[in-house]
């Protein structure tokens, strides 16, 4: 089962905790980590901006990301969230077992 990190930003710390914690409390994540500290800087409607966020690093695997994708829109405040995936080529197969392990539904 490929297993994929996704970026998310998020405006605030409370924001990040709450898509987080659904995330994770759902099985559509095995962890989140929340970076704080991050400036972002970047284009929107025409303009550069500049803004304070909260990076999310989403350890999911493939079968999850349309699902874990439609939550973060459904929870983000943003018009368009961001929302990355990167596929993991390598990683300690013992943590990659358990991200697999954690995202699946319990029968």
């Amino acid at each position: 089962m490929p297993i994929h990190l996704v970026y998310c930003t998020c405006p605030d710390a409370a924001t990040g905790q709450r898509i987080a914690d659904a995330l994770v409390g759902e099985r559509l994540a095995a962890c989140v980590n929340l970076l704080p500290g991050v400036t972002s800087v970047y284009r929107w409607q025409g303009k550069v901006e500049q803004a304070s966020e909260i990076l999310l690093l989403i350890k999911t695997t493939a079968d999850c990301l349309e699902a874990l994708s439609a939550r973060i829109r459904e929870l983000h405040p943003y018009e368009l969230p961001e929302v990355i995936a990167v596929e993991v080529r390598a990683g300690l197969p013992a943590y990659l077992d358990w991200v697999a392990a954690q995202t699946q539904k319990p029968d």
